[in-house]
Parts: C-alpha cells; sequence; structure tokens
C-alpha cells in the first residue's frame, strides 16, 4: 500500500484551489497530448467498426504496420520515428515530477531494484499474457473483438527489434502515464482510491477500445489488477516489464507463427 500512503500524503489542502486548478489543466493536458488522445481515436474507430457491414470478427485491427511499403531504410525512420515521439508524454511527465521535487523515483520507474522489477513483471507476465490470449480468442469467436494483427513489418533485418523496441515503448508509456502519473495526481486532488482505481482502469480500457469490446473489458481488467499491484508495491518497474515482455511475445511470437498454426487468427 505504498503508493497509496504516499498520494493521500502528498494530497493538496481542499482550500489551495490554485494549486488543484494547475493540477488538474496538467493532468488533462498531459492525457490530451497522450493516452486521452487515443482514447478518443479508439472510440472513433470503435463506431467505424461496429458501423461497418458484416461483424466485428470480420474486420482487422493491425497494431505494428510499415510506413513505406518497399523502402525498408525509410520505413525503418518512420518506425524508429514513432516509437521515440510516442515516448515525449513519458518525457514530460519526468519533468513535471522533477519539478514538484519528486522525479519519476516516486512512482517506482527507475533501476534501484531491477532484480525485483523483472522477477515480478515476469510472474504478472505469465499470469496475465495466458489468460488474455483465452478471452481475445473467445471475444474474437464470440462476434465482440476485431481480429488484432500484431504486426505486418516486412522480412527485413530490422524487423523483430522494431517489434521489441515497440513493445517497450508501449509499456513505458502506459504504466508511466495510466498508472503511477495519473494515480499521483488523482491522489493530490482528493480523489479517493477506488475513484482513482476507476479512473486508471477505464482509461486502459478505453485507448484500446478500437480493438472491440474484448479489448475495452480485457484491458479494464487488466488495469484493476495493475493497480492493485502498484498500490502494493508502490513501483510500476515490474508493471513496465510485465506488460513490455506480454506485448513481446505477442508481437515477435505472432511474426513467427502466422501462417503455421491453426489456432491463431489471422487477417
Amino acid at each position: 500500500m505504498q503508493a497509496q500512503a504516499r498520494d493521500a500524503a502528498d494530497a493538496v489542502p481542499a482550500e489551495d484551489g490554485r494549486l488543484r486548478r494547475l493540477l488538474r489543466s496538467e493532468l488533462l493536458l498531459v492525457l490530451a497530448l497522450s493516452l486521452g488522445a487515443s482514447a478518443v481515436g479508439a472510440l472513433i474507430s470503435f463506431l467505424g467498426s461496429v458501423t461497418e457491414p458484416g461483424g466485428l470478427a470480420d474486420q482487422a485491427a493491425t497494431l505494428n504496420s510499415s510506413d513505406a511499403p518497399g523502402r525498408p531504410w525509410l520505413d525503418l525512420a518512420w518506425q524508429l520515428f514513432g516509437i521515440t515521439t510516442a515516448l515525449v508524454p513519458v518525457a514530460l511527465v519526468a519533468h513535471l515530477l522533477l519539478r514538484e521535487g519528486a522525479g519519476l523515483p516516486v512512482i517506482g520507474f527507475d533501476l534501484r531494484r531491477p532484480r525485483f522489477d523483472l522477477a515480478w513483471g515476469a510472474v504478472v507476465a505469465a499470469c496475465i499474457g495466458g489468460t488474455g490470449l483465452l478471452l481475445y480468442l473467445g471475444a474474437r469467436a464470440a462476434g465482440a473483438n476485431l481480429t488484432v494483427v500484431p504486426e505486418n513489418l516486412p522480412d527485413v533485418w530490422w524487423k523483430i527489434p522494431v517489434l521489441v523496441a515497440s513493445a517497450v515503448q508501449n509499456s513505458v508509456l502506459e504504466e508511466v502515464i495510466v498508472v503511477g502519473y495519473l494515480l499521483r495526481r488523482l491522489g493530490q486532488l482528493g480523489w479517493t482510491p477506488a475513484a482513482a482505481l476507476a479512473a486508471s482502469a477505464v482509461l486502459r480500457g478505453s485507448y484500446h477500445l478500437y480493438q472491440g469490446i474484448g479489448g475495452f473489458f480485457g484491458n479494464m481488467a487488466m488495469g484493476v489488477v495493475f493497480v492493485l499491484l502498484y498500490r502494493r508495491w508502490g513501483r510500476v518497474g515490474p508493471l513496465v516489464a510485465a506488460h513490455a515482455l506480454i506485448d513481446i511475445v505477442a508481437f515477435v511470437g505472432y511474426a513467427l507463427l502466422e501462417g503455421r498454426v491453426d489456432w491463431l487468427p489471422t487477417a
């Protein structure tokens, strides 16, 4: 319960209305530049999918696609550009936390406990990864989810490294912002632990809506688990490791198994 207690201790007094307004505006701006905007885009994408003729299972959502087909070096440049710029909101959060005298270590994103982070990250990934795959297959079979295509990059030398980098970028962006930063700011703004947990989980589910109803509820459940673990450990490090491992297995595993097994849905 370290993180929960720390956030409660940092709560801004209700009478300090100016600081609360500044924190509220800061939070909204960070979300508007990152996962909040992704949630709105995912909602628009979902509305487009459900109004498309045919079922959701007949449609596909591609996660890592080529940006310059037939031009591998230009494609690589675009891939690296996208991965790097997607991490700018994390740099902004680091700057904002540093300005308040805390920095990223206050949410447990540092190298102080690497073995702890990696070990527990692997355990969490093993538990959630398999369950998530079963939920996805079930949701798709029920017609509540699009076919998720983890990658359709060309078969070039940089394919696997880019997929790994993309997985790490996703994990850092999501866990730093939607768990560590969001819960800290909501705690400072006086939100109850239950309300902050719900906000974090719903936000996580919302920016996965482009995958369908299954993607929304599956990721919302994952969000609940991740918030509870964060409050237990006081660190996003294990969550970043777990998320990265889950995505690496999904991206690289799909690249290696596509067309080779019958149970893996393809577009």
